[in-house]
């Protein structure tokens, strides 16, 4: 029987709480009979989450109390000097004392980031931890970072970041090289500024397999794997993404009720429609990865419904079963490379 994986879960925060991650938590336990899950917040309510599952705490379900909750709106500073006992920072506590195996929540992205980076510190050789996910692509899904914990960045910490990202896809996907890629404004060695200029010279020389710069039409038509840029970027890009897939959701919508016959096509063409709806649905993808630490967490998106934040459930299992913090530190050393700060 395989080693029981132990998951951290932060069931109080996020826009809907326990509604949401209790009901996610109970689904994956069902899936995953290895799997065993701590659900960290206020205990009271959490019993009471618990009322109409067949789920109570046991060898695989455990409770973890907790006093406090970091706010949505919270700021990082407040959060980490003042909410000691908060469900997010007991989740990551956890697995800084290693009776977890990964932290998930659905909390502040910016209060998660300090409060990880705090407790588990950063691998050496990294500056600064950097946010992950995936997207969908034609060719396969591409994993993007960073998506918001650094809004400015040094090349030397795109560099850093593009040995994470190659680390990540080869440990999860088992992708042998990983094609890498800069975001850019053009695919020409000219275009850009001097700090993603001095990132592709370096990355040039580097073991990785870089591919050159990419434009953000081709992060979802090119043959790459993952795509490297500035937090302010890679969270723009992935907002408009994002909003793209609902509007094409929602113009498809509107032109099939528009009359009887659009209806009438709608519905011969409906099984095409829902597979394309669930290729582009930004919940198939929930789970962004905070690498560069000294351990997992995983940040679900606050809006999360309950398969949403199944998906962040089993992005930290994979990551855990792949001992990805391990592979991203060998990559790091086997390139040589120091923090800058």
């Amino acid at each position: 029987m395989a080693a029981p994986v132990v998951l951290a879960v932060d069931v109080m925060s996020g826009d809907h709480g326990l509604s949401v991650t209790v009901p996610a938590a109970l689904s994956c336990l069902e899936q995953h009979k290895k799997l065993h899950i701590i659900l960290v917040g206020d205990q009271v309510r959490i019993r009471a989450a618990l009322l109409e599952s067949r789920w109570q705490p046991g060898k695989r379900l455990t409770l973890h109390h907790c006093s406090e909750v970091v706010a949505m709106d919270e700021s990082p500073s407040k959060a980490l000097r003042h909410k000691k006992d908060s469900s997010m920072r007991v989740a990551i506590d956890l697995v800084k004392e290693g009776r977890a195996h990964a932290a998930v929540s659905a909390g502040n992205t910016g209060a998660l980031m300090a409060t990880a980076r705090f407790v588990l510190k950063t691998l050496p050789g990294i500056d600064r931890p950097a946010i992950v996910s995936t997207l969908p692509a034609v060719l396969r899904p591409v994993h993007m970072l960073d998506l918001g914990a650094n809004a400015e960045c040094t090349s030397e910490q795109l560099v850093q970041f593009a040995i994470m990202g190659s680390a990540l896809v080869t440990a999860i996907n088992g992708t042998e090289r990983p094609r890498v890629a800069l975001l850019n404004i053009g695919s020409e060695e000219i275009k850009g500024n001097d700090t993603i200029r001095e990132a592709a010279a370096t990355l040039q020389q580097s073991t990785l397999n870089y591919v050159g710069f990419v434009e953000g039409d081709g992060v979802f038509f090119s043959d790459i794997d993952v795509v490297v840029c500035d937090g302010f970027t890679g969270n723009v890009a992935l907002k408009t993404g994002e909003g793209v897939a609902k509007l094409i959701r929602q113009f498809m919508r509107e032109e099939f009720e528009r009359n009887i016959f659009t209806k009438a096509g709608a519905a011969a063409a409906m099984p095409a429609l829902k597979a394309l709806s669930r290729r582009i649905d930004p919940r198939r993808y929930n789970g962004a990865s905070f690498v560069g630490l000294q351990g997992i967490v995983i940040k679900s998106h606050g809006s999360a419904d309950a398969m949403s934040f199944g998906h962040a459930l089993e992005v930290a299992l994979k990551e855990v079963e792949k001992d990805v913090p391990t592979r991203i530190s060998k990559l790091l050393s086997a390139a040589g490379l120091k923090a800058a700060g």
